[in-house]
């Protein structure tokens, strides 16, 4: 533990403690772009004693420091991603359900805007919106689809 506690993350600055390495390791596990809730419950398995608040907190600060992404996207619940390298996000507005997008112009994009507005570009959000194979499955066979993250 000691060991752990001295590991610094040198992008972000801040101390790698071993919530913070478990939030990471279980945020890295999955696609799904989790809620602070469903981490909470994935971190609980291998942290049982982790209150909410700290798995909010330490998101917040992971978050601040660049380590992970927040994602406050269409109204929703805010998710959180591990994948950091510049990505777009699709979410089904059906189910919920969020998936990375990797598009070649990111780099354009950004080049453009600092180009024509003289500022420097430290980021851009763009969300795309659409209806996930499964729930277009679902509609075309008048199937009810659950909400991405909702208990089967």
């Amino acid at each position: 533990k000691a060991e752990r506690a001295k590991i610094f993350v040198p992008e972000s600055m801040i101390r790698l403690t071993t919530q913070r390495q478990i939030l990471l390791e279980e945020l890295s596990k999955v696609n799904s772009h989790p809620t602070a809730c469903e981490l909470y419950e994935m971190v609980r398995k291998r942290l049982p004693r982790i209150g909410l608040g700290t798995v909010y907190r330490n998101l917040e600060i992971m978050a601040d420091s660049g380590m992970i992404l927040k994602l406050e996207l269409g109204g929703t619940q805010k998710r959180f991603d591990a994948t950091t390298e510049p990505h777009y996000h699709i979410r089904c507005s059906v189910c919920g359900k969020m998936d990375d997008i990797t598009i070649d112009v990111q780099e354009k994009i950004t080049k453009n805007a600092a180009r024509k507005t003289s500022y420097k570009i430290l980021g851009h959000n763009v969300e795309f919106t659409g209806e996930c194979p499964a729930c277009q499955k679902a509609k075309a066979t008048g199937k009810k689809t659950r909400k991405a993250g909702a208990a089967a």
